[in-house]
């Protein structure tokens, strides 16, 4: 990753005539143009031709040596300044500091500057302005003459730092689409969802996670209907169905399953897991009505970036959506948007609200949920569900279609600041040798001691679990510990690998509540080694 240097004085070759003075007159005027650090276009090879004694040319040449040094190490400064005036929306960053501009080239002699901006995913819905922008800051310095700008995306990986089953290793952010209630629509809202977001040019899967009723054969049509299974790994192979990869219990020529609890979530488990998935920006995922045992293993099992919320204008509605919001909030997962659906339709110039308003308002107000999004009543709506044909496909200019473009851009925004936040939320500092914290949705950052933090591990192999004592004493801890690594756990808590070994896992919930430091001197450089 290329970091952002401070621009240093500009530095590079002035055109020096041939005059008709002493050779040695003119190697002085060129030695006081490099001190004076002016601009000179072209190399001083015009001196190299003069009769000057050799221990003067080689002082000429290493210090023309050094001018080049210096001249590239601005050029390459005067590149990375100009970007950083470009705004990241999201994370509030410049995209220098960002880490987005990779594979920076220069050839300053011919005024050529190419480079590459890696974003958080290809479905970045500001990703035009950003090439338009990079194009436009880079091409304004004086000495650029051409530019180019390549655009590509982070490989596909989740930020979850446990181990996660092989299938779900290369996916980015997968996405619950959930009501806890039947008949509102979440199927066509997931749908919806992931054909817009492969619209705007991710890799995109859907998993049905309803074995009692699944939605996905009605509402796509694929060639192939049904799953097939890779002989040599046991593993089962998505279908697809215009470059989105499907699965869903009836697809596995079983129909409608017929059984208890238990085995529905063992066959959830099963299909999510060991599908060859592949390469995935987001996974959505479509989740079967309540918040029993089958949404409890899901949230458990799969490390879900965010969740979208799907209701209907009427109050019982209401109800069972905050029964869902509120499992969510305990497995913590950010709600980042609701859909109401069936708001209302337009008839003789005015529009009627058949089942009522404020449902979605109030899931908004009451839990804080950032983003609400109206989906009217309309039989195109309905009907594509029934042909196989999603909506966002159908009439991707119309009204319908522009509601899911809305709710796409969410989630991507929502996603990217999330995995930015969770990223960032507990690291360590070697120069003031001290865990820094500053969880996710809080604007507070706070300072912990890291043999503070190593001794208030609750696992138990410090605590007993059966009697509460504590088997992992305070001098066991030397005082000058530090942690080797620290990754994200979901959004939740961070495992920290310890020097002996020991990787213990810290909720957020934990670190707030530990014995904070304040007035924490700076180390130099020698003693922060």
């Amino acid at each position: 990753m290329l970091l952002h240097t401070p621009s240093s004085p500009c530095l590079s070759f002035k055109i020096i005539k041939a005059q008709s003075k002493p050779d040695n007159v003119l190697l002085l005027s060129a030695f006081k143009s490099l001190v004076h650090n002016q601009r000179i276009d072209r190399s001083i090879s015009v001196l190299r031709g003069s009769s000057i004694p050799s221990s003067v040319t080689r002082n000429a040449a290493s210090t023309e040596a050094g001018a080049s040094v210096m001249s590239s190490e601005t050029a390459e400064a005067d590149v990375l300044k100009a970007l950083s005036q470009i705004i990241d929306p999201d994370f509030g960053t410049d995209i220098v500091s960002c880490g987005f501009v990779k594979d920076l080239d220069i050839d300053e002699a011919l005024g050529e500057v190419s480079f590459r901006l890696e974003l958080t995913t290809p479905a970045c819905p500001v990703k035009d302005m950003f090439e338009q922008r990079a194009n436009e800051v880079v091409a304004a310095l004086p000495w650029v003459k051409d530019v180019k700008v390549t655009m590509s995306a982070q490989p596909a990986k989740p930020i979850y730092a446990g181990e996660l089953p092989p299938g779900l290793r290369r996916i980015s952010n997968i996405v619950a689409v959930s009501s806890c209630k039947g008949g509102v629509g979440k199927s066509t809202v997931a749908v919806n969802l992931a054909y817009t977001l492969a619209g705007m040019g991710a890799r995109v899967g859907i998993f049905d996670a309803d074995v009692y009723g699944p939605s996905l054969p009605t509402m796509v049509s694929p060639e192939n209907r049904l799953l097939e299974m890779n002989p040599e790994t046991r593993t089962i192979i998505p279908t697809e169905y215009l470059g989105v990869k499907l699965v869903s219990f009836g697809f596995a020529g079983q129909g409608r399953a017929i059984m208890r609890g238990p085995m529905v979530s063992g066959v959830i488990n099963q299909l999510l897991t060991t599908s060859e998935w592949g390469e995935l920006d987001y996974l959505v995922i479509d989740m079967p009505p309540g918040t029993g045992d089958i949404q409890l293993t899901l949230c458990q099992v799969v490390p879900l970036s965010a969740a979208v919320i799907v209701t209907t204008p009427q109050k019982l509605a209401f109800i069972d959506v905050a029964k869902g919001v509120r499992m969510f909030s305990k497995l913590k997962v950010p709600c980042v948007a609701v859909v109401e659906n069936m708001c209302h339709f337009d008839a003789d110039g005015k529009r009627y609200y058949p089942f009522g308003r404020g449902s979605g308002s109030q899931v908004v107000q009451q839990f804080g949920i950032p983003h609400l999004f109206d989906l009217p009543i309309r039989p195109t709506l309905s009907a594509s569900g029934d042909s196989g044909i999603p909506e966002a496909v159908a009439d991707p200019q119309g009204e319908v279609a522009k509601t899911f473009q809305d709710l796409g851009v969410c989630v991507v925004q929502q996603c990217a600041k999330i995995r930015q936040q969770v990223s960032t939320a507990v690291t360590y500092d070697r120069t003031i040798r001290a865990i820094r914290v500053k969880v996710p949705d809080s604007d507070e950052e706070f300072l912990l001691h890291p043999a503070t933090v190593r001794r208030n591990d609750r696992s138990a192999q410090s605590v007993d679990e059966w009697t509460g004592e504590q088997k992992l004493q305070y001098a066991d801890i030397p005082e000058d510990i530090q942690p080797e690594e620290i990754k994200p756990m979901g959004n939740y808590a961070v495992t920290i690998t310890w020097p002996d070994g020991f990787n213990q896992i810290a909720p957020y919930d934990q670190l707030q509540m530990m014995e904070r430091l304040v007035d924490v001197p700076q180390l130099t450089p020698a003693q922060a080694v």
